[in-house]
């Protein structure tokens, strides 16, 4: 009772944070919608966000949610067989089933707990998979480098082509001009440079901490498990699934410009800077990121001219219609569905 009565307590703080950052990110938003009336000469009583957000989501092209719910699917159908494909040097070959819907459950988890979902969707293959967790736990870390790898990719692709506007925001609006393409590629290249050097140093004299070391010994645990990406027969697979799963991450957002008035018509381009800035979002720790998902969003729509408020309801819109609509519908479904199939299953083979 004291273990489930901590979680619940835990769970609400980590709720709390998310709805205060949501509230910061509504104030500031707000407070530019008020500034834009009056330059507009909106009177005080009609220039209220809140009641904007309600009007917005009323305004809403619904069918534009098919596709984009479509997109979802197939990012994580990838997502589940480029798992499989780094368990089965295990020697087990997971169900389908198991994959798609553990995944679902940690994006649920998510919401609540940021970045247990890891260890959820870890430990419910284990269980049902008759699998050794930690080795499972490799996989998992393997899994989530390869998206590293593409999310990085896609930060120095926005980086490159989409250099003036970024630093143009990170600069407060001024404008900020540094040679071509060639300089540019050469500028991200050193900052790499720099911060692998920086990373060496760090572990090299860190490396005799006591701690460090325990981390270390933690980390080899997982070594069964890591290993496996060297024993993948498809690799050409691997890299395909592992694109696939950001093209229609990336294809999602875009879409979801089309959902919304102020933001249809806007570029390819947009659209891969809009979905990078978001998913910054949903790596800074939030719960399924509430808050800074918001902000995120807001922030770059402006580089494309899309008034704050616009931008805030956009972001609403999307990350209600993902999380609840896709995430914690998928992430219910999967916390009945998962026992009550594995149970049959075994009964079977039983």
């Amino acid at each position: 009772m004291k273990i489930n009565i901590k979680k619940i307590i835990q769970a609400i703080l980590f709720l709390a944070v998310g709805v205060t950052l949501l509230y910061i990110v509504y104030r500031v938003n707000d407070k530019n919608y008020q500034a834009q009336c009056v330059q507009d000469n909106i009177p005080a009583e009609e220039c209220d966000l809140l009641q904007k957000l309600f009007t917005d989501f009323q305004t809403v092209d619904w069918w534009w949610m098919i596709p984009i719910f479509a997109c979802f699917m197939m990012s994580n159908i990838s997502r589940a067989i480029r798992w499989r494909m780094l368990i089965e040097p295990l020697g087990k070959k997971p169900s389908m089933f198991n994959m798609f819907f553990s995944i679902m459950l940690s994006y649920f988890a998510n919401m609540g707990f940021p970045r247990i979902g890891e260890f959820v969707r870890a430990g419910v293959i284990a269980k049902y998979e008759d699998l050794p967790v930690e080795k499972v736990m490799g996989t998992v870390i393997l899994d989530r480098i390869a998206d590293l790898i593409v999310f990085l990719l896609l930060c120095g692709t926005v980086a490159i082509f989409q250099w003036d506007n970024v630093m143009s925001m990170l600069s407060g609006g001024e404008e900020v001009q540094i040679g071509g393409l060639g300089t540019k590629v050469i500028i991200l290249g050193a900052l790499v440079i720099v911060g692998i050097l920086v990373l060496r140093f760090i572990i090299k004299s860190t490396s005799k901490n006591k701690i460090i070391v325990k981390i270390q010994k933690i980390i080899l645990g997982f070594w069964d498990g890591i290993k496996t990406i060297s024993e993948i027969k498809r690799v050409g697979w691997f890299i395909f699934h592992s694109l696939m799963i950001w093209i229609m991450f990336f294809l999602m957002t875009y879409m979801g410009f089309n959902v919304f008035e102020p933001t249809k018509g806007l570029s390819l381009e947009a659209g891969l800077t809009v979905f990078v800035f978001g998913a910054l979002g949903f790596v800074i720790p939030s719960p399924g990121g509430m808050g800074t998902y918001h902000f995120f969003i807001g922030e770059a729509l402006k580089l494309y001219g899309v008034p704050a408020a616009d931008g805030f309801s956009f972001a609403n819109i999307l990350f209600f219609a993902l999380q609840i609509g896709c995430n914690a519908t998928l992430g219910i479904v999967a916390l009945i569905l998962l026992p009550i199939v594995n149970k049959q299953k075994r009964a079977k083979s039983a």
